[in-house]
């Protein structure tokens, strides 16, 4: 783990569009101004942890459903669900040749 000591509105970059800036100290507490892409998401940890927790709910709940209609009469396995990648830069591209 990286630690810095900063005063107020001193900054920490991460990478090349992150910025983190110490906006205010008031006894324990710490406010933080942070400038990221739209791209970049941005939470508290028990914020962040609680969507991890949230979908990986949500996919053995996708995964029961699955198997409960592989399990019915005359019903068939299906295939697990195709995770497409994240679009790139590139993703509007198209090959017309």
């Amino acid at each position: 783990m990286l630690v810095l000591t900063r005063r107020i509105d001193e900054s920490i970059i991460i990478g090349n569009e992150i910025v983190v800036t110490v906006l205010e100290v008031r006894g324990d507490q710490v406010r933080l101004g942070i400038k990221a892409p739209r791209s970049v998401q941005v939470h508290r940890e028990e914020v962040f942890r609680q969507i991890e927790e949230e979908n990986a709910q949500a996919a053995r709940s996708a995964g029961r459903a699955r198997d409960a209609v592989a399990r019915m009469p005359g019903g068939r396995r299906l295939p697990p669900p195709v995770r497409k990648p994240p679009a790139g830069p590139d993703a509007s591209a198209t090959d017309t040749d």
